[in-house]
């Protein structure tokens, strides 16, 4: 099968998301209400409603954008009667998004996937008073020179590449002011830009170290299912079914870098030649071609999308 399902990160959410799949589709509505009772809280209307300040808190935004995903996995469940397993071999999420990959897959349930997710934001946050950590994209140059620079940058502190997304496009994590320093050398490296991100921890770094206790003990107390179809995990760019390796990976995910485009290699290497993005926004299907030339990338996340997809499916 040449097509794999991925499921969007952070960054993607923005104010009305997931409305239209909900006015358009009960079954969207379902998946909305049922995140909303698992969490306690109404954040289908935080969804459609904003203010835009409060859905970006990490807490919120993640099982947001996992719900979104999701809505738009069972419309196509439902609508076509597709089994998701039927029409790829292979899931992958980017952060965030690799939890989304595990719910379509059977792994988690849709209510365990937002009550980790709900904690796994709170963990993150709690991990690093707001101020003392930052992250920051460096565009221009490959992932060797980056992590050269992340670790001049360091002094002592904390500095390390934590998204490879494409060629040219790395992101670094660490303490502020050591990634302040990066920004720096990477422009004295001859990087394009770099620039800080408005994100309110520094993500994917050895200071999520408190955040990745906090998933451990919460993942343990989890069932988790073999995935129907096998996850591309983030942190190791290969496949991965079983469930107690999916449990640890995702722990050693919350510290580790999200080799996403090692994992589009990895996914071509496998026959795949389309990445189809279920959820929000389209930042996954851009850096698609941006990885390879060869492969196409396509988002589905409005009825419109859906519409044209069941076409090729």
């Amino acid at each position: 099968m040449s097509r794999a399902f991925v499921f969007p990160g952070q960054g993607s959410q923005a104010v009305g998301m997931g409305k239209d799949l909900a006015e358009a589709f009960p079954v969207a509505r379902e998946v909305f209400e049922e995140v909303d009772d698992a969490l306690g809280q109404h954040l289908a209307k935080l969804m459609f409603e904003g203010p835009i300040e409060e859905l970006t808190l990490t807490e919120n935004a993640q099982p947001a954008l996992m719900a979104v995903s999701l809505a738009v996995v069972r419309v196509l469940e439902a609508e076509a009667g597709i089994d998701l397993a039927d029409k790829a071999a292979f899931v992958a999420g980017h952060s965030l998004g690799e939890y989304s990959a595990l719910a379509a897959a059977g792994t988690f349930t849709l209510s365990d996937a937002a009550r980790l997710l709900k904690l796994r934001g709170q963990a993150m946050q709690r991990a690093v008073p707001v101020g003392e950590g930052a992250m920051a994209a460096v565009l221009g140059l490959d992932l060797d020179v980056v992590r050269e620079v992340a670790e001049e940058a360091a002094q002592g502190e904390v500095c390390a590449p934590a998204n490879d997304n494409a060629p040219g496009q790395v992101v670094v994590s660490g303490h502020a002011a050591a990634v302040e320093r990066a920004i720096e050398l990477a422009k004295e490296r001859g990087a394009k830009r770099s620039l800080l991100l408005p994100v309110s921890a520094p993500f994917h770094c050895s200071l999520m170290a408190p955040a990745a206790e906090e998933m451990k003990e919460a993942l343990d107390k989890v069932s988790l299912q073999a995935p129907k179809m096998s996850l591309v995990a983030n942190v190791t760019a290969s496949s991965v079914n079983d469930p107690e390796a999916i449990r640890r990976l995702l722990v050693e995910q919350v510290t580790g870098a999200v080799r996403w485009r090692e994992s589009v290699l990895y996914l071509k290497g496998q026959g795949v030649a389309t990445l189809v993005e279920l959820g929000a926004g389209k930042v996954l299907a851009g850096l698609t071609r941006r990885v390879d030339r060869e492969m196409n990338g396509q988002a589905v996340g409005t009825p419109a999308d859906i519409e044209a997809i069941l076409k090729d499916l």
